[in-house]
């Protein structure tokens, strides 16, 4: 170990997460905490927000292995065709291929942490929507 070299990690909070609703139409938004343009390799790390009655459109990755965790909130998780509740403290992996979607079933809004690896353009998807802005409930939730 080269002890005259130190790498400095990267640390951020929530007032340093850029969010984006990838279509106008979306019920879902997606604030990027880690990507390969922040974390320089192929990940995305991100909190997934879903408004009352809000879901994901059903979709699937070639090769990422994509996997949830549910923070805040209840809904359902399909894949493939099976549909599972899920909760706060529930976990999810969802393997390459599989078509997935994520609802917010609940009377609150849902916030699941979202990893991706490898990315598959899932940042760069991100990004290409419109920029919006966590509000105090979002805040709330990613600051406690």
């Amino acid at each position: 170990m080269d002890s005259t070299s130190c790498v400095i990690p990267v640390v951020k909070s929530p007032r340093d997460y850029q969010a984006f609703r990838i279509s106008p139409q979306d019920t879902n938004r997606l604030a990027i905490v880690f990507d390969p343009q922040i974390a320089n390799m192929s990940l995305t790390f991100c909190v997934e927000i879903f408004d009352v009655g809000g879901k994901t459109p059903p979709n699937r990755h070639q090769w990422a292995v994509e996997m949830f965790f549910v923070l805040k909130g209840e809904g359902t998780a399909n894949c493939d065709g099976k549909t599972v509740r899920i909760q706060a403290g529930d976990s999810i992996l969802v393997p390459p291929t599989g078509i997935h979607e994520i609802c917010n079933t609940g009377s609150d809004r849902l916030y699941t942490l979202c990893f991706m690896v490898p990315n598959e353009d899932f940042a760069e998807l991100i990004r290409s929507g419109t920029p919006v802005e966590l509000d105090e409930e979002d805040m709330a939730v990613l600051q406690r």
